[in-house]
C-alpha cells in the first residue's frame, strides 16, 4: 500500500488546513488510520486516530480543533485541522493499520503555522 498526503502549507494562526491521505493499490481493509506529526527538534507524536468502526480519538493537544473522517470507499483518509497555532507545525504523516499485516505510512506534508 502506498499512500500519498498532501495539503500542507504555510498558514497563519488561527487558519484551517485540510491534510488528505490517499492510497494506491489498496488490497487490505484498513482497520485503523491516523496521523501523527514531527514538530521542529520534537518526536514523532500520534494527532488522531480512527477505527473502521468510526470511532475517533486525538491527543490532547488538538481536541475540539481537529478532526479526522475517512471515506473507505475512495481509500482517503482526512484531518481537517482549524484554528491552527504555531505548536502545531512540524510534519504531517498518515498511518493505516491492518490487522496481522501491519503499518503503512505516507511521506509527511509540512504545516507552517505562522503567529
Amino acid at each position: 500500500v502506498q499512500l500519498q498526503a498532501s495539503g500542507g502549507g504555510l498558514v497563519q494562526a488561527g487558519g484551517s488546513l485540510r491534510l488528505s491521505c490517499a492510497a494506491s493499490n489498496n488490497p487490505f481493509k484498513i482497520n485503523r488510520m491516523g496521523w501523527y506529526r514531527q514538530g521542529p527538534g520534537k518526536q514523532r507524536e500520534l494527532v488522531a486516530t480512527i477505527t473502521s468502526g468510526g470511532t475517533a480519538d486525538y491527543a490532547d493537544s488538538v481536541k475540539g480543533r481537529f478532526t479526522i473522517d475517512t471515506n473507505r470507499a475512495k481509500n482517503v483518509s482526512f484531518l481537517q485541522m482549524n484554528n491552527l497555532k504555531s505548536e502545531d507545525t512540524g510534519i504531517y504523516f498518515c498511518y493505516w493499520f491492518v490487522d496481522v499485516v501491519g503499518g503503512f505510512w505516507g511521506q509527511g506534508t509540512q504545516v507552517t503555522v505562522s503567529s
